[in-house]
């Protein structure tokens, strides 16, 4: 796995998609591709409540890269500084491999270009010290960008604050 993830808070999401369009625009991503996408569930009732819940799916950096396995010609790499898998756009052949060795189908097809294309986490972006369009663009902060194993501790600490707090409210 890379060094970085992109998760998403689905409290937080509204699912306006503005992270998509961030992303389009800041790859030149054509208009029937997407390098991230919005998941939507629901409506479902929630305690007699119509509920809607949302999440942003961005490429995975998989440790184990089926796509970067299927290419044959290694146009799909990772980077080794700090694990991004991208692609070298002059080496893609245009077989699509890469589409279809994906479980999740997070490389797409660039009609206009011919080639495959992916989410590298805006490794340029990253590189100038900023963070992924897609992140920069959420109006309600639900997405957030950082190293793993700070967003799980992260996660555990808000999990075991909100059960310290319904103890202390049950006493």
């Amino acid at each position: 796995m890379g060094d970085y993830c992109i998760s998403t808070d689905p409290q937080r999401c509204i699912a306006c998609h503005a992270c998509e369009v961030a992303c389009q625009a800041e790859n030149n991503v054509p208009i029937e591709a997407s390098l991230g996408k919005i998941v939507v569930l629901g409506p479902k009732m929630v305690n007699g409540k119509p509920r809607m819940s949302s999440l942003f799916v961005p490429c995975f950096q998989c440790e184990k890269a089926w796509c970067m396995e299927a290419c044959p010609t290694e146009a799909i790499r990772r980077r080794e500084k700090d694990g991004l898998i991208h692609i070298v756009a002059s080496l893609c052949v245009g077989c699509k491999a890469c589409i279809m060795a994906c479980p999740w189908k997070i490389p797409q097809w660039d009609s206009q270009a011919g080639k495959a294309m992916k989410c590298d986490m805006c490794m340029d972006r990253i590189d100038a010290g900023e963070l992924p369009a897609c992140v920069v663009a959420c109006p309600t902060n639900a997405l957030e960008f950082g190293k793993p194993e700070a967003m799980s501790d992260k996660a555990r600490e808000k999990y075991g604050l909100a059960l310290l707090e319904k103890t202390l409210t049950a006493a």
